[in-house]
């Protein structure tokens, strides 16, 4: 969203995401025969490692979109980057706005994909219950020698698990999301309408 969005430049979110995301998916890339004694939540997140990294080898908006779409659950993660502006979406543009922070994500990923190198990753194989979320660690390096705690969070939705948000170095990058479409919403006096079209530019 170059140019069409003035905090891009600090979306750390995507940047991080993107890192260990795609460190993921080399680490798990090869487990193909993971044992089926794993809980539900981790084998969905190795599903969704290999996914990955073939988004990752394509590096195009489009293949890290249909990840999102089938992995995250993205109606919650842009209903909670909305937060208090939620009541002012129009119901008749809550799709397109969906849909919009599905392309804002995918297209930060596609970016960022090119730039990081990782060398190799760890993930916890026994998650944590929080509430009626489970959440799994990992670890991920980087070939600056760079690591990165992650904590990931997974729900259960009627279609099967789902990722509602990634915690790095302690930060939840649905929470920094939604401070990026607060700033944007706060210089446009809170038209949902602007931000919904600024999305799907």
């Amino acid at each position: 969203m170059s140019g069409r969005f003035p905090d891009r430049r600090i979306l750390i979110a995507g940047l991080v995401s993107t890192m260990v995301w795609a460190g993921s998916a080399c680490a798990h890339a090869a487990s193909a025969k993971a044992s089926t004694r794993l809980h539900p939540a981790v084998r969905h997140l190795q599903t969704v490692a290999s996914e990955l990294l073939r988004a990752q080898q394509r590096g195009t908006i489009k293949s890290f979109s249909a990840v999102l779409a089938r992995r995250a659950d993205v109606p919650a993660i842009a209903d909670y980057s909305l937060g208090r502006y939620k009541s002012a979406l129009p119901r008749s543009k809550k799709a397109l706005y969906y849909r919009g922070v599905r392309t804002f994500m995918a297209r930060y990923f596609a970016d960022q994909s090119r730039k990081y190198r990782i060398v190799k990753t760890a993930i916890d194989k026994t998650p944590r219950k929080d509430g009626a979320d489970m959440l799994v660690r990992s670890k991920v390096w980087l070939a600056s020698g760079a690591t990165y705690n992650v904590v990931w969070r997974l729900h259960k939705t009627r279609k099967g698990w789902r990722i509602n948000d990634v915690k790095v170095l302690g930060f939840s990058l649905s929470f920094l999301q939604r401070g990026i479409f607060y700033k944007y919403l706060r210089k446009k006096h809170g038209d949902v309408n602007a931000l919904v079209a600024a999305l799907n530019r």
